[in-house]
């Protein structure tokens, strides 16, 4: 699959079949007769052309070569101008497929069968280059490391408005910067970037275009979630001051009920509906059947029977008070800033001679007692780190400083900080890919200078930021037998097999890793680095852009490491991930450890999360606003401190939105043939 568009675009006409082509002939023959000519002659008009749909697809139909099934099947869709807009859906759904019809890159850079109509602006997409296009639909993929070419941020996010000839490209790209916040990146090189910094460049470089409909895949997936916020309010200020349609392609709901207009729901290669806000969350029930869970707030406040969900936690906080089963005793706070902290004000973490549950198991034989065992063994170990990375000036920009940290057998970690906290500048050090500039790291007792990272693979492995990054081979299931073969392991075909099953990629096993969703490639990466049976797992933001549905696989895999990896680490932005599955978190903030604590201390500290820009999951920040204590992580554990209404009454009123207007669930495609 390429990644970089050829110089001169291949046309569908040129790609597809002949009854393809004919099918589209057909489809614009009827359409050009749609309106008389008089009022397409008022449609000219710049008031018309104002208060017409911005984008207005009709019987749109595709398929990509090579597959048996239409990715998008029969699409009729309308956004109104300055509009935004949330298109959610399971992974595979084809969400992605159908908003590259709004830049034209599907059908004449992605070909295959097209049939039906994409107008964009009052233009014909079909009839249009990609390049006209690109100056009304900027575009930031959801993988975004390809739109990055330049090599500083400055000349990055000026290539545009230079290729178009645009005079003012200085004070365009000055403008970019400023609105994302990011002027001080500007002379780093871009693969220094951390890769939520990497996303948030490629967003200032399509916003230096200035384009009237921006579409961004997956905004805030490799953000933190302080610069996620960010990001969504930078996007509301564009739509709301400059009129600027948006269009986000996203999974994180709580994003969507709070900046959002409009949803549309796709399902099997077709919208299932497309309603304002409020009536989107009302029907949660459809989100959650197509893999999208309802934001903690809209779960919580159906709970209890609230006419009109929630979209935020101050309107749940309002709605959920009046049903606590017990009120919290009046003048209690949780637990004070300083509990537990040392001298240096970092707080302990978990006693390693706990082990974690879930992981290779380090207790106590039958008979020993306490006093008489060891304390985990020490599985990493990093005395004196520093790291840093050279700027374009010369100078040295320090990553990690100082760092001391013991990981240890049992432990599931999760590895917590903003983006350029040197969360994966760590993850590297740790599989030898890189050295420290000062101090060492050991992996099961190994100095990561002595051995090369493809002989310490034997014991620690590293999934990707970037999933398509470990695609080396033709099919996932070659993939993921890549190392078991290359060491020449005995039961090699066995590990396979086993991975392939549990790992859920059955389906997809014959597939090419480069062609799956984005969600689908994480789920492959995943059973590569398990196919290496190492003892310490390394994972960078291995939740990011996934459904409910995978990232439920990704937790329940992570869940059943036991007797193969003894400690996993995860880098993070995921705090959901961190309320329920980490045993252990460690916050980076300026290259050092800020904090080492369980996930309930973490949340309980207000002070600590704002110092460190972290985001707690709705249920606990609702939590808190309510003053319970202890402090519930997650909306099962604040749902059992409400008086819900039952079980019955509740499927009852879901089910009556469902057929409120006829609309329901179309299903959700599993079957991994095609559809992106």
């Amino acid at each position: 699959m390429p990644t970089v568009p050829p110089t001169t675009h291949p046309t569908a006409q040129q790609a597809a079949p002949q009854q393809a082509t004919a099918q589209r002939a057909t489809l614009r023959d009827t359409a050009s007769q749609d309106p008389a000519p008089q009022e397409a002659a008022v449609q000219d008009t710049p008031a018309a052309q104002a208060a017409a749909p911005v984008i207005r697809v009709k019987d749109l139909s595709f398929r990509y070569p090579g597959t048996d099934r239409d990715t998008l099947r029969n699409v009729d869709l309308t956004i109104e101008r300055g509009d935004f807009v949330a298109v959610v859906g399971g992974n595979g759904s084809a969400k992605t497929t159908l908003c590259k019809t709004f830049n034209g890159l599907v059908p004449h850079y992605w070909s295959g069968d097209f049939a039906g109509s994409v107008h964009v602006g009052g233009i014909d997409t079909w009839e249009s280059s990609v390049a006209e296009l690109s100056a009304r639909v900027g575009y930031v993929y959801q993988d975004f490391q390809n739109q990055l070419v330049r090599p500083t941020v400055r000349d990055e996010v000026a290539f545009g408005p230079l290729n178009f000839g645009h005079a003012d490209y200085r004070e365009r790209t000055d403008e970019a910067l400023a609105q994302l916040g990011i002027e001080h990146l500007r002379d780093q090189f871009v693969w220094q970037l951390s890769g939520g910094q990497a996303h948030l460049v490629a967003l200032a470089a399509v916003l230096a275009l200035r384009p009237e409909v921006i579409v961004v895949d997956e905004p805030v997936a490799e953000l933190d979630p302080a610069r996620a916020g960010e990001i969504y309010r930078r996007l509301r200020d564009l739509n709301e001051r400059e009129g600027l349609t948006v269009i986000t392609i996203e999974h994180h709901a709580d994003f969507i009920a709070q900046f959002a207009k409009s949803v549309v729901l796709m399902a099997d290669g077709a919208p299932v509906w497309h309603l304002p806000i409020q009536e989107a969350m009302d029907r949660h029930a459809d989100l959650s059947s197509h893999g999208v869970p309802a934001p903690d707030a809209v779960a919580l406040t159906a709970a209890v029977g609230a006419p009109h969900v929630a979209l935020d936690v101050d309107s749940a906080v309002r709605i959920l008070r009046p049903a606590l089963r017990e009120q919290q005793v009046p003048g209690s706070e949780p637990v004070p800033a300083a509990a537990g902290a040392g001298n240096d004000g970092q707080v302990p973490g978990p006693d390693p001679a706990t082990p974690a549950s879930g992981m290779v198991d380090t207790g106590p034989e039958a008979g020993e007692t306490v006093a008489d065992t060891a304390p985990p063994a020490v599985v990493a170990s990093l005395r004196g780190v520093h790291h840093g990375y050279r700027t374009v000036a010369g100078g040295l920009s320090t990553v990690l400083d100082g760092l001391d940290l013991d990981l240890h057998a049992g432990e599931k970690v999760a590895l917590v900080g903003t983006n350029g906290a040197g969360k994966t500048t760590l993850m590297k050090l740790l599989t030898g890919l890189i050295v420290p500039r000062a101090g060492t790291v050991t992996v099961d007792g190994i100095d990561t200078r002595s051995r090369s990272a493809a002989r310490l693979a034997d014991h620690v492995s590293y999934i990707y930021q970037h999933p398509q990054q470990m695609f080396l081979k033709d099919s996932v299931r070659e993939d993921i037998a890549l190392f078991p073969r290359g060491r020449r392991v005995e039961d090699a075909e066995a590990i396979v097999d086993r991975v392939v099953a549990e790992a859920g990629l059955s389906a997809l096993a014959e597939r090419d890793g480069r062609s799956l969703s984005g969600g689908q490639q994480r789920r492959a990466t995943l059973g590569i680095g398990l196919a290496m049976r190492p003892r310490l797992l390394l994972l960078d933001e291995p939740t990011s852009s996934l459904d409910i549905r995978s990232r439920d696989d990704v937790t329940t895999m992570l869940e059943s490491l036991s007797g193969t990896v003894q400690c996993a680490v995860v880098a993070t932005h995921d705090m959901e991930l961190v309320a329920t599955w980490a045993t252990r978190v460690l916050v980076l903030d300026r290259g050092r450890v800020l904090a080492d604590v369980t996930p309930q201390e973490l949340f309980s500290r207000p002070e600590l999360t704002t110092q460190t820009r972290l985001v707690p999951p709705q249920a606990a920040r609702i939590g808190l606003e309510l003053g319970l204590d202890p402090l519930p992580l997650t909306a099962e554990d604040l749902r059992a401190r409400l008086r819900t209404i039952d079980g019955t009454v509740e499927s009852a009123r879901a089910d009556h939105l469902s057929r409120t207007d006829g609309l329901g669930a179309t299903g959700f495609d599993t079957t991994g043939t095609g559809e992106r």
